[in-house]
């Protein structure tokens, strides 16, 4: 009975130990609840690091329970991976999620509007843009990383087999997808469901002012402090919870924690910026080339082979071409083969060529923020060309300069018979014995010349008898 009491007794004591750490640890998340809100910014084209950053921001916000998570948006499109991972982070959130696409002069075109759809409250500063959502294609295939982007040429929505009959089954496949996913979140949202498939299948596009009079956005504002005043006392529901937006106290900046990505998110952002990768591939051919012409302490060679490897990494995550990856390889193997091995042009003349048009082609897609910048094709090109002219250059220069050394510059040299040369024996020239022969009969220490040399056999002839060409 006395181990009950102690037990007992125990309890009793530090029960009001415990008590107030769950108060301490329920209130404080109350309160940050209503004295902050994150700031996410999407600016440029939507890849796969741009993806994993905003991914991981809406996991940790359900932790760190900010009022809100604001997303930025300006941009010209992104990868369809990239885009429904994002989308899909979205729709699972229990912290809303407002999507302003800002600032003056923005764009949420392609992806961007398929985001906007996708978010709990839309909105859009004056002077930007949102719409042209038609998927593209890249291959004859599906690929995991084709971009949503509009095509040339729209579509009649009237009749889409008639208006394009060179559209595949396919591409109408996966137009008509699209269509169910954009449409499938304006009902989520209770939004324009029939501007959203025009945006598919005709890539319309709408300004702020007509996006708010078409019912595809709720608010329209001059700057993020105004947007946060206007979203104050509105109500949604989220995952069947409702929720009211409190933002009387959070229209300044002191409210906002800005989120940034994390250096593995910002490293895989920058290399998968197709100039980027595009540089890395080069860097790297050229290092391992100029490691194996001159062999060293291996710098270049390593150098190479990280970029190569980096390269690698980044063309999983971008939509390139296998045919201008392929072109592009063979144009550098020929310009290394014209380094290595001088055709006087041949192989260099057609690696320049093969480059060029491997490198139009790396990223053939209609996006032009996955397409490689012709600055720097041009300039890469000039530079692969310019090597090429050097080295076609020295070669014929070296062919027209009289041979320097080796054994055919001893033709012409004196020397002198160390032995009666009858008609063999040895000579002396340039500090050197040497074997040789003769057609006369030469005797010992008299001058001699160097006619020939065969192997190692000089054959000579007296000086004192000059040259029949003479």
């Amino acid at each position: 009975m006395n181990w009950r009491r102690i037990i007992l007794l125990f309890c009793w004591l530090s029960w009001p130990l415990f008590t107030p750490q769950v108060v301490a640890q329920v209130q404080p998340q109350q309160t940050a609840v209503q004295q902050t809100y994150w700031q996410l910014d999407i600016k440029g084209p939507i890849g796969s690091g741009t993806a994993d950053f905003i991914v991981t921001e809406l996991v940790q916000a359900e932790i760190k329970q900010p009022a809100f998570i604001l997303l930025t948006l300006d941009t010209p499109g992104g990868l369809y991976d990239a885009t429904r991972s994002i989308i899909s982070a979205i729709l699972a959130s229990n912290i809303p999620v407002v999507v302003y696409v800002a600032p003056n002069g923005a764009r949420a075109v392609s992806a961007g509007t398929y985001i906007l759809y996708a978010s709990h409250v839309a909105a859009m500063a004056p002077g930007t843009h949102l719409g042209a959502a038609t998927p593209v294609q890249l291959t004859s295939q599906v690929s995991k990383n084709d971009p949503i982007q509009p095509t040339a040429e729209p579509l009649d929505n009237t009749d889409e087999a008639t208006a394009a009959p060179s559209i595949s089954n396919m591409e109408r496949k996966i137009r008509n997808d699209a269509v169910a996913y954009i449409r499938s979140l304006a009902q989520l949202r209770g939004r324009n469901a029939e501007w959203a498939e025009l945006a598919v299948r005709e890539a319309a596009t709408l300004t702020a002012a007509e996006a708010l009079n078409e019912h595809v956005i709720e608010l329209i504002a001059d700057d993020i402090p105004t947007l946060i005043t206007m979203l104050n006392g509105r109500q949604l529901t989220i995952n069947d919870s409702p929720y009211t937006f409190a933002t009387a106290n959070l229209a300044t900046e002191l409210n906002a924690e800005q989120r940034l990505p994390n250096w593995r998110q910002q490293f895989i952002i920058t290399i998968s910026n197709p100039n980027i990768t595009y540089l890395l591939l080069l860097i790297g051919v050229y290092g391992l080339v100029l490691e194996f012409m001159s062999p060293g302490f291996g710098v270049a060679g390593i150098s190479g082979a990280i970029c190569l490897l980096l390269a690698a990494m980044a063309l999983q995550m971008l939509p390139f071409s296998s045919v201008g990856l392929g072109l592009l390889a063979l144009g550098l193997v020929f310009i290394a083969a014209e380094a290595i091995t001088p055709t006087l042009g041949v192989f260099g003349l057609g690696g320049v060529v093969a480059f060029v048009m491997g490198s139009v082609l790396l990223f053939d897609t209609p996006d032009k923020a996955f397409r490689l910048a012709w600055p720097l094709i041009a300039a890469f090109t000039l530079v692969s060309l310019g090597l090429m002219l050097v080295v076609v250059r020295l070669i014929i220069k070296q062919r027209h300069q009289p041979v320097l050394s080796g054994i055919q510059t001893m033709v012409g040299l004196q020397g002198e018979a160390l032995t009666d040369i009858a008609p063999t024996g040895y000579v002396m020239v340039q500090g050197e014995r040497w074997q040789a022969q003769s057609t006369e009969p030469i005797s010992a220490q008299q001058t001699i010349v160097v006619l020939a040399v065969h192997l190692l056999v000089l054959e000579v002839r007296p000086l004192t008898q000059r040259p029949a060409n003479d």
